[in-house]
């Protein structure tokens, strides 16, 4: 009796430790288990990949969200060392070989979007990360008609206004300080011209002395907080209830998010209202919300919500915001770099447009064989994305390079490594626009050209 009434009353640490101690033990026996079955019988098992890749997904979050968005190059090196096929998660392979890009991405496809990979992007109301096709194609059809090469041509003159407000700051910083950042400058043109076609209400970075720097910062942070949700999806509805207050201590780049997604609820909630009272818009534009609130836009349509139209409207802005500054910004560089580059192109320029203050109208560009091969060049090295946009392998399963793949899987390719394949494009890192100038090679080219992806699933801003 003494001893029991002495455990009862003396000990209480005890069978807690004990407790503790089994719990610890038998979460590592679990996970051992994990990582054995992931190695040796999961049913990637036999495709090849470093030994920690293929045991935890903690390998794509270490060069991502630690070394700061690395991992497409640590996929690179697997490739290089275990072939056309790779296992660089527990549940996803990649590919380098060219000709599997048409099997997975075409029109009809049945590869959807990963729920996991799209879901850290904090806007899974949005078409572009929707992982139902079915879903997509109906929301998809929804933007089409914003986006036409019909409806961007009638609004050609936003692009000119842009250009010319772009023009006078280069010439005005130029004297006053001798030099000019053309890459902030280009990606401030890309946000602007997106605005105000899409929203009517332009951001203005132009007209800021840094062409807007803090909002791409705010962009790159959001890169790094979807890779780190990707791996933790349970954090982020916390991350996304911090209070308005909170936000401006935390993080910079938080708050001016915080302040958009503001700006475009109280845009849409005028747009809504105007809608609903049937009033015609405010001016003579009508924004891609304007677009999304009409109820009988194509059959099946549902009128998304106004947490739904936030979502596309960031994803509108996001996708700009980089991909189109970052292909002028190569262009401009190696046209300069190269005085062959820049001879040949000013002289077609020259042709085509003898007045210098003429207005360069897109039906003549498009007629422009070399500076056409300039653009198609600046988006191979540009890549639009540049990381793996991932694919789940459908109930049919799939064979990729002699590797059989069973449904359920995620698949992926990156514009990175299809881009610098050196048998599709020999000596892969020079900008040479002459690849691009033979048609029947240039025809061939296109094929590998995936900047905007391609299939049912591509830049919704391509015909």
């Amino acid at each position: 009796m003494a001893i029991l009434f002495s455990f009862l009353q003396g000990s209480p640490a005890a069978p807690l430790g004990l407790v503790a101690s089994s719990v610890t033990s038998a979460a590592i026996i679990w996970y051992a288990a994990v990582v054995v079955y992931r190695l040796y019988f999961h049913p990637l098992a036999t495709i090849p990949g470093p030994w920690l890749a293929r045991a935890t997904h903690l390998y794509c979050f270490y060069y991502n969200c630690i070394l700061g968005g690395r991992f497409y190059l640590e996929v690179e090196r697997m490739h290089k060392k275990y072939g056309p096929v790779v296992r660089i998660s527990p549940d996803e392979i990649h590919l380098c070989d060219p000709e599997n890009y048409d099997k997975i991405n075409y029109v009809g496809t049945p590869y959807f979007k990963s729920p996991v990979f799209y879901g850290g992007f904090g806007t899974d109301k949005a078409t572009f990360t929707t992982p139902s096709n079915e879903i997509h194609r109906v929301k998809r059809a929804a933007l089409n008609p914003f986006f036409s090469p019909k409806r961007v041509l009638e609004l050609e003159g936003i692009v000119q206004s842009k250009a010319r407000k772009l023009e006078e700051r280069m010439k005005s910083q130029l004297q006053t300080s001798g030099s000019i950042d053309l890459h902030n400058g280009f990606r401030a043109i890309s946000v602007d011209v997106i605005t105000d076609y899409a929203f009517d209400n332009c951001y203005n970075l132009l007209e800021q002395e840094d062409f807007g720097v803090p909002f791409f910062n705010m962009i790159r942070d959001t890169g790094t907080g979807i890779w780190f949700f990707q791996q933790f999806p349970s954090l982020q509805p916390i991350a996304f209830a911090i209070p308005f207050w909170l936000a401006k201590i935390v993080s910079e780049s938080l708050t001016m998010m915080m302040k958009m997604h503001q700006s475009c609820r109280r845009q849409i909630l005028r747009v809504k209202a105007a809608v609903d009272a049937a009033e015609e818009p405010r001016t003579s534009r009508v924004t891609i919300f304007h677009q999304l609130l009409k109820p009988d836009s194509v059959k099946e349509y549902t009128v998304p919500t106004v947490e739904q139209l936030v979502h596309e409207a960031y994803i509108v802005v996001a996708a700009a915001a980089d991909t189109t500054g970052n292909a002028m910004t190569i262009a401009l560089y190696n046209s300069v770099l190269k005085p062959e580059i820049y001879t040949k192109l000013t002289a077609e320029m020259k042709g085509a447009f003898p007045d210098p203050d003429a207005e360069l109208d897109l039906s003549t560009l498009e007629k422009l064989p070399y500076l056409n091969a300039v653009i198609k060049e600046s988006l191979r090295l540009s890549f639009g994305v540049i990381g793996r946009l991932p694919r789940v392998v459908p109930a049919s399963g799939a064979e990729f390079n002699g590797y059989t793949v069973p449904p359920g899987t995620i698949v992926s390719m990156s514009s990175w490594m299809m881009h610098r394949n050196e048998n599709i494009f020999p000596d892969p890192d020079t900008f040479d626009p002459s690849r691009w100038l033979n048609p029947a090679t240039s025809k061939i080219l296109d094929r590998y050209l995936v900047a905007f992806g391609k299939g049912s699933r591509k830049c919704v801003g391509m015909p």
